[in-house]
């Protein structure tokens, strides 16, 4: 990621904090510590304020948080702690006379926030502010969208490579540990999420952990996988099917993809994304099976694997160009099975590209 990039980003927070009547930002969660600093250690803390960013770590990352956090005007100033980083923090806040302290509710614990709190002078305080990163997050930029497209392009080179393997007999865990390997080989980071296999009965499932079932003659086959690559997710999903599918198996196929289908059509910027939700419903619907569609219809992913705006029916949030959201319609009838189909977009102006080149026909073994 650009350091210029990043730079951008911080000054977008810096400025922002008189209009939110702030003297500082505090920032450690990792997805934003990564988003704003491009540091990917697990114990940093970030303190923005007006004119200044001083980032805190602890000695294991002084070496990799220099390196990793340079580049952009203002720099970066690095403080190696030997003390927890809240009592480092706390201290700089006192030196610097701030009062307001933005932090992230929903990304610190109460343990943290107790422990940062206590230590703050009685002219400080701690003021929440919710989803102001995460906001900015949503809009990927070029060099983003780059790299959440070649992790999408290696998960699918994951699944071709693996599920020509795939044979009858074989076990869930045997083959997301094949998806997985393959992956890696790839250049994969680590998967994004536990690869999901589900077979037979357990495919009504929609979070299935893979297991000892085996995959036998008559069983659909999901398959939920993704992969980091350069910190960027992606995600997919794709259905198998062990022998010769019967007539309410490709019904209820057809059907999931109908709705797929119809759900990517309905994204370009502008729309909410309930209405995404709501296009993918109504096919189902059509069909009969609206209520074993039992999950939203996508989320966005980035930094993570789930991040705003969710696709769900009640989300009012419009789609902008940048959004990179997956459209995963299913169905989940207990004692049958399950069907999902899954890709990735981004959003455009007049519609989506999709990212997933998989093809999407319900794979014969």
């Amino acid at each position: 990621m650009p350091a210029d990039e990043r730079a951008s980003r911080r000054d977008a927070i810096a400025s922002g904090l008189e209009a939110r009547k702030l003297d500082a930002f505090l920032v450690a969660f990792s997805p934003n510590l990564r988003y704003l600093t491009g540091f990917t250690g697990s114990n940093g803390s970030l303190l923005i304020t007006p004119d200044s960013f001083l980032f805190f770590t602890d000695p294991r990352y002084a070496i990799q948080a220099a390196g990793e956090t340079a580049g952009g005007r203002p720099a970066i100033r690095v403080r190696v702690a030997t003390k927890p980083l809240t009592v480092e923090v706390a201290a700089t806040i006192a030196r610097l006379g701030l009062r307001r302290i933005g932090y992230e509710p929903a990304r610190m614990t109460c343990d943290a926030h107790e422990a940062l709190k206590s230590r703050l002078p009685m002219r400080s305080s701690l003021i929440a502010v919710s989803g102001w990163i995460e906001e900015l997050r949503m809009i990927k930029s070029p060099s983003e969208i780059d790299r959440i497209r070649r992790s999408v392009q290696l998960n699918s080179r994951a699944f071709e490579r693996t599920v020509s393997r795939v044979r009858a007999g074989m076990t869930e865990q045997d083959l997301a540990t094949e998806l997985e390997y393959r992956m890696r080989r790839l250049g994969a980071e680590k998967p994004s999420f536990e690869t999901i296999v589900a077979s037979g009965l357990r495919s009504a499932l929609p979070h299935a952990q893979p297991g000892a079932a085996r995959l036998e003659n008559g069983n659909l086959v999901v398959i939920d996988m993704g992969a980091f690559l350069e910190g960027y997710a992606s995600d997919m999903t794709r259905m198998l099917f062990v022998g010769s599918p019967g007539s309410r198996v490709k019904r209820a196929y057809k059907a999931v993809l109908e709705a797929q289908l119809a759900a990517i059509d309905a994204v370009r910027a502008g729309v909410t994304a309930g209405s995404v939700d709501r296009a993918a419903r109504s096919v189902l619907k059509s069909h009969g099976l609206d209520r074993a569609f039992v999950h939203s219809t996508g989320h966005g992913l980035g930094l993570e694997i789930h991040e705003p705006p969710r696709i769900g029916k009640r989300d009012k949030t419009p789609l902008r160009p940048g959004m990179a959201i997956t459209i995963e319609p299913g169905v989940y009838i207990e004692g049958w099975g399950g069907i999902r189909i899954e890709d990735t977009v981004v959003v455009t102006e007049t519609g989506c590209e999709i990212l997933t080149p998989t093809p999407k026909e319900l794979r014969i073994i």
